[in-house]
């Protein structure tokens, strides 16, 4: 039997699990049924539409865009700032409830993840009698609705979890995609975005059936590695399989696409400091430390790159971490604007499992201020990473926040 792959995508995700608490806590609208966004502090950068409401979709709003184009649109915008906590929670809640369904997930990003039907096509008729009962079980249960995409294809099962929201089931196996895919505009293709439909509309490629059947030599020329990957998603060829590893295998890590693409080198390493805060937290909260850190890069031009280097010695440290991180940035970066950065560890071990000591991490070696004066020994890094979980646990993640990640405020 050929694979079958589920693509399970929250809708609205943001908007739905800030509406479900807020409505816990005595609130009487429900903001997904008014128009109404989730969005940053434009103060700190991220003044973007992080989800929208159908009824605001309906005003043309999109994801992404600034929320003074937003507020244009639609004046009486109701808008909420984002709560990564709750998102967190609610997210770590859905692949509890999808592993008790099924083992085998990929967890892509916080609000969906890839899922092999395989394993428990036994107890279902069909896979869309599964997805009625993941869509059904996850509704009722959690409060909040899912889109399912099936195909035999991960990119086609993402394709499918695309198509017409809230809380449907779509499928799009191979044999459908000239029927389903082909008559859809390119910018509905994966991972083709903004400056990618420029360039096809410049060659008169409009929809996915016109990329699909286009000579991949021009589509390269034009795009790179890039319109090899299009094209190929476009006739349906994907070949990969659903990663089912656990986190103790695979790692830990965090990244973030940029509401501006980081163009210095001073940009992207303030964007490294709060990713390697996550990550090396994240570390800390599973008892794990990495032996192994990557950086990867996704610049402008849509082009990915990675880097990575083994430790020293096993860490959780935020300072090893981001310094680390820095290096590996500075080696890899050719000076494009940086769209997305993150920061994965690897090679995980117990933090019960003896470290062996540094030259730094010896009793009578002292800070001398020179090159390496600036290294935290481990033992008192870890003392003071301890320190500090335990203040956030108690006071909130904000409580105490490093002073180069804190925007000065406006005269």
């Amino acid at each position: 039997m050929e694979q079958i792959i589920f693509h399970i995508d929250v809708n609205s995700a943001y908007l739905s699990w800030t509406a479900l608490y807020k409505m816990q806590h005595g609130c009487d609208t429900d903001i997904r049924t008014i128009p109404a966004i989730i969005g940053g502090d434009m103060a700190k950068r991220h003044g973007v539409v992080l989800a929208k409401s159908i009824p605001a979709k309906a005003f043309g709003i999109v994801t992404g865009e600034p929320i003074v184009n937003a507020m244009r649109k639609c004046p009486m915008l109701h808008i909420d700032p984002p709560d990564h906590k709750l998102y967190d929670q609610r997210s770590a809640e859905l692949m509890r409830l999808l592993s008790d369904i099924c083992p085998d997930l990929e967890q892509v990003s916080i609000d969906e993840c890839y899922m092999d039907y395989t394993p428990v096509k036994e107890h279902f008729p069909s896979p869309e009698a599964a997805a009625e009962h993941i869509r059904t079980r996850i509704r009722e249960s959690l409060g909040f609705t899912v889109n399912i995409g099936i195909s035999d294809r991960k990119v086609l099962a993402k394709m499918a979890s695309d198509f017409k929201k809230p809380d449907l089931t779509h499928t799009l196996y191979s044999y459908e995609i000239q029927e389903k895919m082909w008559p859809l505009p390119v910018s509905s293709l994966f991972l083709c975005g903004h400056s990618s439909v420029e360039t096809l509309h410049k060659l008169e490629i409009r929809t996915i059936g016109d990329l699909a059947r286009s000579d991949v030599s021009i589509l390269t020329a034009h795009l790179k590695s890039h319109g090899q990957t299009l094209w190929e998603y476009a006739n349906g060829i994907d070949d990969s399989i659903v990663e089912t590893e656990q986190a103790e295998a695979k790692g830990i890590g965090n990244s973030t696409t940029l509401s501006k693409d980081a163009a210095t080198r001073e940009e992207a390493h303030l964007v490294l400091l709060a990713l390697a805060e996550s990550v090396a937290r994240r570390l800390r909260g599973s008892n794990q430390n990495a032996e192994m850190i990557s950086v990867e890069i996704k610049y402008n031009t849509f082009r990915k790159v990675s880097h990575q280097t083994i430790l020293p010695g096993p860490t959780s440290g935020s300072d090893t971490i981001y310094r680390t991180a820095c290096v590996l940035f500075d080696e890899l970066w050719n000076g494009t604007p940086v769209r997305l950065l993150g920061i994965r560890s690897s090679k995980l071990v117990s933090a019960k499992e003896p470290v062996q000591l540094s030259l730094f991490d010896l009793p009578g070696i002292r800070d001398e201020g020179n090159g390496a004066a600036s290294h935290i020994p481990a033992e008192k890094e870890a003392r003071l990473e301890q320190a500090l979980d335990t203040i956030r646990q108690k006071y909130g993640a904000d409580a105490i926040v490093r002073g180069s990640l804190l925007q000065p405020k406006s005269d």
